[in-house]
């Protein structure tokens, strides 16, 4: 069921959302339906920077890769 909604918003903030939504060829409560949605989804997960931090070891050794050395060595990557 859908309920409404009233927010207080700039004036400036109101027409970029309009024309966002025009532009997209949907509503502005379509919109922030998204918007809060991502919100939701998002809510408590760390910072992009720390949940990557440590995934991949500077300087750690790879698989080889016959293809990728063979790609370096053609373009001057070793």
């Amino acid at each position: 069921m859908k309920t409404k909604l009233t927010l207080t918003v700039d004036r400036e903030a109101v027409a970029r959302i309009k024309r966002l939504a025009r532009r997209r060829g949907t509503s502005v409560s379509a919109l922030f339906e998204q918007w809060t949605a991502g919100l939701a989804r998002r809510e408590g997960l760390p910072p992009l920077g720390e949940r990557l931090r440590g995934k991949w070891a500077a300087g750690a050794a790879r698989a080889p890769d016959a293809r990728l050395d063979y790609l370096l060595e053609k373009h001057g990557g070793r």
